[in-house]
């Protein structure tokens, strides 16, 4: 069985990390320097930046923080945001990021996936997926959620695997922000129907929720923001949570020292 991982995720605007409730209502967290080297420390599995404003005309910001970010903290890291095409993807990988995260240019340009599985290898390619509910399914919306693309969830992500992503970035963004818990269902069908990663994001809200979605909604990693850069809960708490519960985690190394000691 594969390790399931935790993943902080600094959503970014001009250069600072944000917060907010469906992508809206954005409240300043922090600098996203001192927040990546913070997860470190507390052994995050890996980090996500997400430039949620798309502001590309302002791509030095973006990329000086990945440059910035490879020089101060070494565990993987994903950067996304207003990425249009094969030359954004390149200077982001250059400079030190180990995965890119496309989403809007991926559904106006499904070739784009493609293109740069191929080229740069699809293990650092991730397709974000911003889903909101619709009847009784999920529509897949793009442009920070401002725009519906008629597209199914499962018809998308079906997609998305054949043209060689690595990895999907699934939000709901009916859940972002408001701490209720992941949308399981959404997140366990996706799940059940490609093969490849899902990580699942939006409604963290306790160390429950992520149970619930890496054990129910049957997801390869959980993405959460507010519970860690407020300091509710702290990752290897979390952690110690979902291992007591039988989860396959990579543990906390002075858990797994005292688990050494005590044996």
């Amino acid at each position: 069985m594969l390790t399931k991982r935790i993943i902080p995720c600094l959503d970014i605007k001009e250069g600072r990390v944000v917060k907010g409730i469906k992508f809206v209502n954005l409240i300043d967290a922090g600098d996203p320097i001192e927040l990546a080297s913070f997860y470190e420390k507390e052994e995050a599995d890996e980090l996500v930046f997400l430039d949620i404003t798309a502001s590309w005309e302002k791509r030095n910001i973006i990329i000086e923080l990945a440059g910035k970010t490879a020089e101060k903290v070494f565990i993987p890291f994903t950067i996304g945001g207003g990425i249009r095409n094969l030359e954004d993807i390149y200077y982001l990988l250059r400079v030190g990021a180990d995965k890119v995260s496309i989403n809007t240019a991926a559904v106006l340009n499904p070739f784009l996936i493609q293109e740069a599985s191929l080229k740069f290898g699809s293990s650092t390619i991730v397709v974000a997926i911003d889903a909101v509910k619709i009847d009784f399914d999920w529509e897949v919306v793009i442009n920070g959620g401002r725009t519906r693309t008629g597209l199914r969830i499962l018809d998308w992500a079906k997609r998305v695997e054949r043209l060689g992503a690595g990895e999907i970035l699934l939000t709901s963004m009916d859940k972002d922000g408001t701490k209720e818990g992941y949308d399981i269902k959404l997140t366990k069908i996706v799940s059940e129907n490609v093969n490849i990663p899902i990580i699942a994001s939006g409604g963290a809200g306790k160390p429950e929720h992520l149970y619930e979605v890496l054990v129910e909604g049957k997801a390869d990693a959980a993405l959460a923001a507010s519970i860690f850069h407020k300091k509710e809960y702290s990752i290897p708490k979390v952690k110690e949570f979902l291992g007591k519960r039988g989860v396959e985690i990579r543990l906390a190394k002075e858990k797994v020292k005292d688990e050494k000691n005590n044996g």
